[in-house]
This record gives C-alpha cells, sequence and structure tokens, in this order.
C-alpha cells in the first residue's frame, strides 16, 4: 500500500483543491482540518479525514503518522496575539506540523504553502498579526528542518484566470500580480512529485500565454535556496 499524502488544511479552498488533485491521481490522501464538517464540499470522496489542529501538537501524531509527503495549506488568521494569530498558526502551527510529522523518524516531503510580500515587512499586509514575519519564520522553520521540501508563494489569490491561463514561476518577492487557486494547488501536488523542485523558494503567477504542462521545466530553471536567516523579525 502506497505511504500517505497529508494535506493540512485540506477542507479548505486551497488545500481541498490539492486533496483533490492528489486523489485524482490514485493518492491515498489524508486530510487534516481543525473542522472537516464546515465545507464538506471540498472534501474529495474516497480520503481518510482526521480532525486535528496545527496549534494544538498533540493532535497531529495520528493524522500524520508514516506519511511520505505534506502540504500545509492553512489559514493564517490576523489576530494580533492568541489562537487566531500568525504566530500561533503560520510560525507555532508549522513547527507543530513537522516535529508530528517526523516523530517516529519519518522524513517527508514538506510542500508551504506561503504567500509574496513575505519580505517586504513594511508593507501594509505586516500590520495584521505581523503577518508577514510569521510567516516567514514558518519558512525559515521548514528551510531549517532538514527535510525536503518547497515553498509556494502565491500572489493575490482568485478563483479565475482573468490574468490568463499561463503560470509564471519568479525568484526574489519582488513582484505582484493574480493567480488561481488551481493553479497554487497544480504546483504543490507537482512539487511533491518533482525532484526539481525541492528546496525551491518561488512566487507563482498567472499571465497570459499559452498553457505548459511543463512543470519539471519550470522547476528546474529556479535556484535552490541558500540557507536563509534573518536576525530579527
Amino acid at each position: 500500500m502506497n505511504s500517505p499524502l497529508a494535506v493540512i488544511g485540506g477542507a479548505g479552498r486551497v488545500g481541498g483543491l490539492v486533496a483533490r488533485r492528489l486523489a485524482e491521481e490514485g493518492a491515498r490522501v489524508r486530510v487534516v482540518s481543525r473542522n472537516p464538517r464546515h465545507a464538506p464540499q471540498r472534501v474529495p470522496s474516497g480520503v481518510e479525514v482526521f480532525e486535528a489542529d496545527v496549534r494544538e501538537a498533540d493532535t497531529l501524531r495520528v493524522a500524520l503518522r508514516g506519511c511520505a509527503g505534506v502540504v500545509f495549506s492553512v489559514e493564517p488568521g490576523t489576530a494580533e496575539s492568541g489562537p487566531d494569530s500568525p504566530e500561533s498558526t503560520m510560525y507555532d502551527g508549522v513547527r507543530n506540523v513537522l516535529a508530528a510529522a517526523t516523530a517516529e523518524g519519518e522524513r517527508p516531503y514538506f510542500v508551504l504553502v506561503s504567500q509574496i510580500f513575505v519580505t517586504r515587512r513594511e508593507h501594509p499586509m505586516n500590520a495584521y498579526g505581523r503577518l508577514l514575519d510569521w510567516r516567514l519564520r514558518g519558512e525559515d522553520a521548514v528551510r531549517e528542518s532538514g527535510l525536503p521540501y518547497t515553498v509556494v508563494r502565491p500572489s493575490w489569490l482568485t478563483d479565475e484566470h482573468f490574468a490568463g491561463e499561463r503560470v509564471r514561476l519568479e525568484q526574489g518577492d519582488s513582484g505582484q500580480g493574480w493567480v488561481s487557486r488551481a493553479d497554487v494547488a497544480e504546483a504543490c501536488v507537482q512539487a511533491l512529485r518533482s525532484p526539481t523542485a525541492e528546496n525551491r523558494t518561488f512566487e507563482l503567477y498567472n499571465e497570459p500565454g499559452a498553457v505548459s504542462e511543463d512543470w519539471t521545466g519550470r522547476f528546474a530553471r529556479l535556484a535552490p535556496d541558500r540557507v536563509l536567516t534573518r536576525a530579527a523579525y
């Protein structure tokens, strides 16, 4: 039996699309959500469903035991402090998932859905619970974990392709634009199975132009991450 792939936030708008695509490919999928009954239409049939909360480490171990891959796609919250703050979800939550996923010696592939602007701490979005700072710290926790990983930084999310249907990957966190949730989900799925995505961080945009399915080539053109450290956040 193939090892399971866990989608943290798999009942969410992006996570649900990731879970559905993985299930379509025949993967054994575990949807991990703090409230999977909130949006049952987003949870594909035939998957395993675990009720667990990234903010509560003890709830995660059973859900993540034996997983070959983990996709972390969680709404960050915007409170200044407490359980609905970005610190709790995007930093402590990421660390809790990393710890649970490796508790028995496993080394799953880890895909983190982050966002653009995380290195631009003066952006107005950072006023919401230091959202950008904590997202970046979560990214760094993944990079420093020693696991194989991909960090996906979507631009502004939409359900449509009004910016175009072609996917463009960038690095350096200097642009802005729009990307469909479906393309973000596809990037996560492709990162799990493409060696050329390993240890890379990139931004994701839609633009006009011909559609290409060559994700392996897209990933290969990206530079692998160096060890990134931040003296202060």
